[in-house]
């Protein structure tokens, strides 16, 4: 190969030959904030959800502005959940610093894995994972459940759990000797699937809402059922074209149920249909009632362990001249089944406390074709991003929140799937479920959709991200707030350290008597502190009130704060897919 074709390839083959590529600015419609307002006290666009404009590939690639964040509202009520720092919307000036955490895995990994008849596949792809479905815990019966891919597109099923841990698989009628909850019978080859526990249904038929995409699509596709028990289902509202791994979820702060659809838009993406109603909104105009919504972008890098896979520059020259491609082009179209750009495999999303939590699950590569030719897993790390409005999503970190081992023989090797409804809240600890998957098939050794397993990693409540300070100290101060409770409360780790806090007033003057030196001293490790001062009560007298909170801490890390109406430290923020001692889906 001569020089100028090699010095070309290098080019092509960068990781910022994308770059190259024309970058018209990309933004969304303009709109006048005079919509909804919302109960943090951020005001949408008249028109909602916005749409978004794009010509090109590094138009859509580049990262979306968060508008909440730009231009955050001057007062935030603050009622609803426990305040997290995951973002800069809570925050006017601090001289702490931000850290994010990553939840600990299982040591009793996987926790289910493919054993009945039905999960083991004859021995060709066996999985017993969630491929979206869902975690939930069920306060009617106090048990967790999980509904989950049983055997490669065979059928949905249900396990059942008292601790989260330990997973029983109930006999069920629907398929007798089974735990299968949809029949053979009327169904076609399950794909992607999300079930949702409704506690908002006044029908108790549809407590459970189930989306199901079934193969063949023209027959089936997209569906949505509804059931009492999460076992017995009825229904099958079909949607319009969809994607395979479209999923739902519920936003209760607007009180709309969404469909997170697979699309493709220069890659794997995503487009978003929001309603009152699931089912009166499974029906919807492609032009008029859905947006693009989110995608992968420039700051999500390519994996050099796949990249490394690519076949070396003299097999792609060989390759054009055989097919008469051009030879850039080849590259270019290489590279790109090998994951650069990366792409957005799923968007799960659920309420946690004050915001919604995402997650993003972020294909590294390699195309379908390229894992079926190598006989490997896909890979898919899921990173967490966070949401205010329901919409603009905040992704301040993009290192993997759950990511694959690589590692050959590893249950979680490959392909992590989260569960729709992402996490429950165990105590002190949130759990997450997510599926895994070695690629491994005792009938074909090596297989790319074969293996799939169960799997949870635990994290502290509120743990995402917290500010920290050492022992020389430092001190946060919060964007003006208003709040209607009057015990306020902090998720705090100062063993070692301790907080103090005063409130201030508009323009940062102490408020009698909450000052720092009447502030009595907290040293502890709690994800639910009381914060007292030593000659008030409570906070009763500043209800209603714009003020801003001064936390002053040393050798600490500080995770969320909020202010209760009750002395217990109920946040009635939202709890995810729910968890022991918590009746409902708000923390009460």
């Amino acid at each position: 190969m001569n020089s100028l074709r090699r010095v070309f390839l290098l080019f092509l083959l960068s990781s910022t030959a994308w770059a190259a590529l024309p970058a018209p600015a990309a933004a969304e419609e303009p709109r006048p904030a005079d919509g909804e307002l919302l109960y943090n006290g951020i005001r949408l666009p008249r028109e909602w959800p916005p749409r978004f404009t794009a010509t090109s590939k590094a138009d859509v690639r580049r990262p979306r502005p968060v508008p909440y964040l730009e231009h955050p509202p001057a007062l935030i009520p603050i009622d609803v959940g426990r305040q997290l720092f995951v973002d800069d919307f809570l925050i006017k000036h601090t001289t702490f610093t931000r850290q994010f955490h990553y939840p600990e895995r299982y040591a009793g990994n996987p926790v289910l894995k493919p054993e009945t008849e039905l999960e083991l596949d004859h021995g060709a792809h066996s999985c017993a994972t969630p491929f979206q479905d869902g975690v939930w815990f069920d306060p009617s019966d106090q048990l967790f459940k999980l509904w989950y891919h049983a055997g490669w597109f065979q059928g949905t099923a249900l396990a059942t759990s008292k601790d989260g841990l330990r997973w029983e698989r109930p006999a069920l009628d629907v398929v007798p000797g089974t735990n299968r909850v949809l029949p053979v019978s009327g169904h076609g080859a399950r794909d992607g699937c999300a079930v949702w526990l409704d506690p908002t249904a006044t029908d108790p038929e549809q407590r459970f809402k189930m989306f199901v995409y079934e193969r063949p699509e023209e027959k089936f596709g997209g569906r949505v059922f509804v059931s009492p028990d999460g076992i017995h289902w009825s229904g099958g509202t079909r949607t319009p074209k969809v994607g395979d791994n479209t999923s739902i979820f519920y936003n209760p702060f607007r009180k709309k149920w969404v469909y997170s659809i697979r699309s493709h838009f220069w890659g794997r993406a995503r487009e978003y249909r929001e309603h009152d109603d699931l089912l009166a909104g499974a029906q919807w105009d492609k032009n008029r009632d859905v947006v693009h919504w989110a995608g992968a972008d420039d700051l999500d890098l390519p994996d050099p362990r796949i990249l490394a896979l690519m076949p070396k520059p003299e097999v792609i020259e060989q390759e054009a001249s055989r097919t008469g491609k051009k030879y850039a082009d080849l590259v270019q179209e290489t590279r790109f089944n090998y994951g650069d750009p990366p792409q957005l495999y799923n968007l799960d999303a659920t309420p946690y406390e004050s915001l919604m939590l995402g997650v993003f699950s972020i294909l590294k590569g390699p195309h379908n074709d390229v894992c079926r030719k190598l006989k490997l897993p896909k890979i898919t790390d899921l990173e967490l991003a966070y949401s205010r409005d329901g919409f603009h999503w905040s992704r301040p970190d993009r290192t993997p929140f759950l990511g694959c081992t690589h590692k050959e023989g590893d249950w979680e090797r490959a392909y992590l799937h989260s569960a729709a409804s992402i996490c429950c809240v165990v105590g002190d600890k949130l759990h997450f479920y997510y599926g895994g998957w070695p690629g491994e098939s005792p009938k074909f050794k090596s297989d790319t959709y074969a293996g799939g397993s169960t799997g949870v990693a635990m994290l502290r409540r509120d743990g995402f991200a917290s500010m920290d300070a050492d022992a020389n100290g430092g001190e946060l101060t919060t964007a003006l707030v208003t709040f209607s409770g009057k015990f306020p409360f902090v998720n705090l780790a100062a063993s070692d350290g301790e907080l103090r806090a005063e409130i201030l007033d508009a323009e940062e003057r102490v408020i009698p008597p909450f000052s720092v030196e009447n502030s009595v001293r907290v040293k502890a490790d709690s994800t639910r502190q009381r914060l007292t001062w030593s000659t008030a009560p409570d906070l009763s007298a500043l209800a209603g009130k714009p003020v801003r909170f001064r936390f002053h801490l040393t050798s600490g890390q500080l995770y969320a704060f909020w202010v209760s109406a009750e002395p217990n430290g109920a946040s009635h923020g939202y709890v995810a897919a729910g968890g022991p001692g918590l009746s409902g889906p708000i923390d009460k």
